[in-house]
């Protein structure tokens, strides 16, 4: 089982891998620069193509770093929080696509100005007759389609499960880029080095992806004999699935962490989603609370006992190991969100100076709130209930002021639709506070909590 990660040791991990993703970086450009020859520079059109070659290695790049920010890979996902990976991954992504873009409209119009013809026809020669690039196209179309699923306004129209298959399809697409890149790229063609270097770059991402999205889930759950034991209604709409097997003590989980799960029946076994604890883990048995949202969660009340069950995980840094008992702590969940810092308590010792607020629309969206109630008397926990509109309960600078003692020295750590969390970072900046003193749990790469 891994020692929990301090933040100065998270913080160390996070700066190697920026390092060495800057190296990299560096390297990759070094790669094109070390093959130019005068004739690349050698006038408008030629700098075109030189250009449009500069944007296919960058854009490759980034398209490989993004990879490995979702290859699970627990040396940097122990450091940065899974959730923030996930963000990252999406917050880089569409820069990766708009140069593969720029790569694709300027080598087309740099290739038509020589030939002297017009931008469609040489695309539509290039395509055609060109080797590796009818797969190379093919693999464009496919980074488009992802990226315009991915669009804030496109991904709100459509399933959870059709936005992760088309997903998907962008790994057949980088499969079909890579001999164009490896059979065609003048900085690869009789420069060995280079093509050991970018072969090598491949085979590492890949291999990541393999193992820990692909080995280690299939392994650790054939061994830990994963499967549902029972369901229980919580409240409106929310369940709660325990899942018992084997020595689920070496999953090395902790309160507040998550897993992505995949039950394995004919309706889900094709895909998996994320879903916080909900309790601790004990007695080889684990617990995750599921809102209906409408979509894949809607059915899980269905599941039967003996059903089996995959993991990858966990993953998150929501932990009681990360959080700073020489402060006082307020801890904050919105709605379904209170499930991963119920957890979290659990872990917590007693007579933590802690305050915990849960924050729901209507009372009977109040869930699990006697086991709330008597982990907060055991731990010495001030629970406050809100269950009301907004206008009852704000959680503004002067609310937590008159509501929490020396709020100002306080660790917050929130879990919550989008709307809570901006409301506690506007009331802590309103309140002078840091930002690294407000810690929050981001579920908008899964909607498990934006639609609440």
């Amino acid at each position: 089982m891994a020692k929990p990660l301090t933040r100065k040791r998270a913080s160390l991990r996070l700066d190697a891998a920026a390092t060495i993703t800057g190296l990299g970086l560096g390297f990759t450009l070094a790669v094109l620069v070390s093959t130019l020859s005068v004739d690349d520079v050698n006038g408008v059109y030629p700098i075109i193509t030189t250009i449009s070659r500069v944007a296919a290695l960058s854009g490759s790049y980034l398209a490989l770093v993004g990879l490995m920010m979702v290859a699970r890979i627990p040396w940097i996902e122990r450091a940065v929080g899974h959730d923030r990976l996930v963000l990252w991954h999406r917050k880089s992504a569409p820069y990766s696509l708009f140069l593969i873009l720029f790569h694709v409209l300027l080598v087309v119009l740099g290739y038509a100005a020589t030939d002297r013809i017009r931008v469609g026809a040489e695309l539509w020669r290039l395509v055609t007759t060109y080797p590796w690039m009818l797969p190379a196209f093919v693999a464009f179309i496919l980074f488009m389609t992802a990226g315009i699923s991915s669009y804030k306004r496109a991904r709100a129209k459509i399933k959870y499960e059709t936005w992760w298959t088309i997903h998907l399809y962008t790994y057949l697409g980088i499969a079909l880029s890579f001999m164009h890149q490896i059979q065609t790229g003048v900085m690869f063609i009789n420069h060995p080095l280079n093509r050991a270097y970018w072969i090598a770059l491949y085979v590492v991402v890949a291999s990541c992806i393999i193992t820990w999205r692909v080995i280690v889930p299939l392994t650790k759950s054939f061994k830990l004999k994963l499967k549902v034991e029972k369901v229980e209604i919580e409240g409106p709409g929310i369940i709660s699935i325990y899942v018992s097997g084997k020595n689920i003590a070496k999953l090395g989980a902790k309160g507040g962490q998550f897993f992505n799960w995949r039950f394995l029946t004919s309706e889900h076994w094709y895909q998996s989603h994320p879903f916080s604890l909900s309790a601790a883990p004990k007695h080889n048995q684990l617990r995750l609370t599921v809102k209906n949202l409408g979509d894949h969660s809607s059915s899980l009340i269905n599941l039967e006992k003996g059903t089996r069950v995959m993991v990858e995980g966990p993953y998150g840094t929501f932990t009681a190991s990360r959080t700073d008992i020489r402060r006082p702590l307020v801890l904050i969940g919105g709605g379904v969100g209170i499930t991963p810092i119920r957890a979290m308590i659990e872990d917590m010792p007693a007579h933590t100076s802690a305050d915990l607020i849960y924050r729901t629309s209507r009372v009977e969206d109040l869930i699990m709130k006697s086991e709330l109630e008597t982990l907060c008397d055991e731990k010495g926990i001030r629970l406050h209930l809100m269950a009301g509109p907004r206008s009852q309960y704000p959680l503004d600078a002067k609310a937590l002021k008159s509501l929490i003692h020396n709020v100002r020295d306080a660790e917050f750590y929130v879990c919550g639709p989008n709307q809570l969390t901006d409301a506690i970072k506007k009331a802590a900046l309103d309140l002078k506070m840091p930002a690294s003193r407000v810690h929050h749990e981001i579920f908008e790469y899964h909607s498990v909590l934006e639609k609440e």
